[in-house]
């Protein structure tokens, strides 16, 4: 079986970037990221990189987040100067946490350089990053339902920047204008509480009974025609191969929602 360590590298940063905003946003307010233990030097170097992108991005969405611009061991400052509460109930003992992100930021270098990681060094990154990815959703499905059970979407987004969780719920209204023959791609980034392997499903115009279903995690769509309308939504869903879902046939459920016009020369 081909381990994609990259990605998982990717997805177990993403899912502690998310996870540490929403925490630190709810406890220490809109401006956490200036009162979270890092150095204002390192802050500054989060928002120069973000400006950065600003000037790369001038015709797309860039990230707002700050926390998206902070390198990894930022992420293990935070969460040290912060332990306790509900990051340690989230992932345990601290000892044990900071051994793996030491483990991780070491397995990120030769993979970051091109250099071919051993089989067992593999094996060992993708077993960590489940262990923290499933911690993270085991305490999110624990807040949010009183069971350990059902799967969550951590992440999605399109190919122009937007992103979900926002502060819309479970529904991202873009602002993004579409027109005919443009192409909208998506990731989703999901995991279980039980480890099964998931299924990801898109329904274009967000309606449940077109749900498409397949095992990848990426989607893409064409614009025609037929989708020209304000407040057009495409909806991705997951779930697990069990046999009950936390919503009837789907666990989990989030949409994109853009304004499609008419093509400029109709």
């Amino acid at each position: 079986m081909e381990v994609d360590v990259t990605q998982a590298l990717k997805d177990a940063e993403n899912s502690l970037r998310e996870f540490i905003s929403n925490i630190l946003g709810k406890k220490l307010g809109s401006d956490w990221a200036n009162n979270c233990g890092v150095s204002p030097e390192r802050v500054q170097r989060w928002q120069a990189r973000k400006a950065e992108e600003e000037k790369r991005q001038k015709f797309g969405t860039v990230e707002e987040r700050l926390i998206y611009y902070a390198d990894f061991y930022d992420l293990k400052t935070i969460l040290k100067k912060n332990w306790g509460g509900e990051f340690s109930e989230t992932f345990g003992d601290w000892k044990i946490m900071e051994v793996w992100l030491d483990e991780l930021g070491r397995l990120r270098d030769p993979d970051a350089h091109r250099r071919e990681l051993l089989p067992h060094q593999k094996y060992l990154a993708v077993g960590i990053v489940g262990e923290i990815r499933t911690r993270i959703v085991r305490y999110r499905s624990k807040q949010e339902t009183s069971e350990d059970y059902f799967p969550r979407i951590e992440s999605a987004r399109d190919n122009f920047g937007n992103m979900f969780p926002s502060d819309t719920g479970n529904s991202v209204y873009t602002r993004t204008i579409l027109r005919p023959n443009d192409i909208v791609d998506f990731i989703i980034t999901a995991s279980d509480p039980l480890d099964a392997e998931l299924e990801y499903g898109i329904a274009v115009g967000g309606f449940i009974s077109n749900v498409i279903w397949q095992k990848e995690n990426t989607f893409s769509v064409r614009i025609i025609e037929k989708h020209i309308e304000t407040m057009f939504t495409i909806k991705l869903y997951i779930r697990s191969p069990r046999r009950f879902h936390a919503h009837s046939s789907h666990d989990d459920s989030m949409s994109f929602v853009y304004d499609v016009l008419p093509s400029k020369k109709a």
